[in-house]
């Protein structure tokens, strides 16, 4: 009798493990309600190792404030599209956490995060790139599965077809009790399941190709408010490091400071006295990845955690004479456009330099490998 008892409490204590453990594994997810969506958070619980899916660049404060409350550390930014209604922040995540951004991926591709690890699944339809993610019973669809609903096709290379079989043939042949979270809803849900919508889903659950398309050509849907302008910025993660088509040697007109210029332009002006060099990067930055020698070090922020400087403004204005225009130089082209709109505010003439030191990073996230200060061959010294 003591040996059955003694069963039934192990029983009972390893059944309690598994759904305090199920509970860890649910993904933070955070809403944004200007856009009305989500943005998730997964981590592995031992090492803290995270991964953020769709960030908002609006709510990136909230994004940092959570990791540092769970005390995570960022490996991946992960976008399940290019997004039409919002601009991601994963270009100022990966500024501002040791994350890298997940780029070229491919169906069946593994992303490891600690002892966990994402599935890639190639989703076409909404847009021509849509992918989602499977995590152990959870899958993050982005706008191809919606609850009770999908994303819509008429735009950004879209395809019915194609975004038919996503969901028919790829996220519906996933076991029914897959746990299902989109990127939006505009009703306050927050997940489902693949069952769920295999048997409810107005939009596709039950019907033929035909039928599917027939019901999408009665939507009459307008487009996105912000399209253009968040298509621009999220073709490029956000980011404004890239001198892209125009002319290398002119500055490009900027909201809130004098401009953004070309590296090979901040160092003419710098090399001719006509500027100051000022290496917004950190302490640590320098030391470990290179300085340029001559440049005047003022941080915008401070490592570790990346807080801002309070001594910025002092330092700023001390870094050299009055009247002499600066040009900010950061690691990508992000902190050191908040560092010259702080810097204007000042009175100052500011201009961000873009690409900044290390440069966009490649297809495998390593940096320096493209554009950037140093991958000109301007003036750089290690360590």
């Amino acid at each position: 009798m003591d040996k059955a008892i003694k069963v039934v409490q192990v029983w009972l204590i390893l059944a309690l493990v598994m759904t305090l453990r199920q509970h860890v594994m649910t993904p933070i997810q955070l809403f944004d309600p200007e856009s009305s969506t989500y943005t998730y958070i997964l981590f592995d619980e031992s090492s803290r190792d995270a991964v953020v899916i769709d960030p908002v660049d609006v709510q990136i404060e909230r994004d940092l404030s959570t990791l540092r409350q769970y005390g995570l550390r960022l490996v991946w930014t992960i976008e399940t599209h290019v997004h039409a209604d919002h601009i991601t922040s994963a270009g100022q995540v990966v500024e501002l956490t040791p994350a890298k951004t997940a780029v070229e991926l491919n169906h069946g591709d593994i992303l490891r995060f600690g002892n966990e690890q994402l599935k890639a699944l190639d989703t076409p339809g909404h847009t021509t790139g849509s992918m989602s993610y499977l995590w152990r019973d959870h899958v993050f669809t982005g706008d191809s599965l919606l609850i009770d609903g999908c994303g819509r096709p008429d735009f950004q290379s879209g395809s019915t077809e194609a975004l038919y079989h996503s969901l028919t043939q790829v996220l519906f042949a996933l076991p029914d009790a897959t746990k299902v979270w989109p990127a939006r809803d505009y009703q306050g849900r927050s997940h489902s399941t693949i069952g769920a919508e295999k048997r409810s889903n107005s939009r596709v659950a039950g019907k033929s190709l035909a039928e599917f398309t027939a019901g999408l050509a009665t939507l009459h849907l307008p487009a996105p408010a912000r399209l253009y302008e968040a298509l621009a910025a999220n073709f490029h993660s956000s980011l404004r490091h890239d001198a892209g088509g125009d002319p290398i040697m002119t500055v490009r007109p900027a909201d809130g400071y004098a401009g953004d210029i070309s590296p090979q332009l901040a160092c003419q002006w710098w090399q001719a006295d006509e500027a100051m060099l000022i290496d917004v990067r950190s302490d640590a930055e320098r030391a470990w990845v290179g300085f340029v020698p001559g440049a005047a070090p003022v941080t915008w922020k401070l490592w570790p955690g990346m807080t801002v400087n309070p001594n910025f403004d002092a330092e700023l204005m001390g870094a050299g004479p009055a009247g002499k225009k600066l040009v900010l130089l950061c690691r990508s082209g992000v902190r050191s456009i908040a560092a010259a709109k702080r810097a204007t505010q000042l009175g100052l003439e500011a201009y961000n330099i873009l690409e900044g030191f290390e440069g966009d990073p490649d297809d495998h996230a390593h940096r320096g490998m493209k554009n950037g200060w140093r991958f000109r061959g301007l003036p750089w010294r290690q360590g």
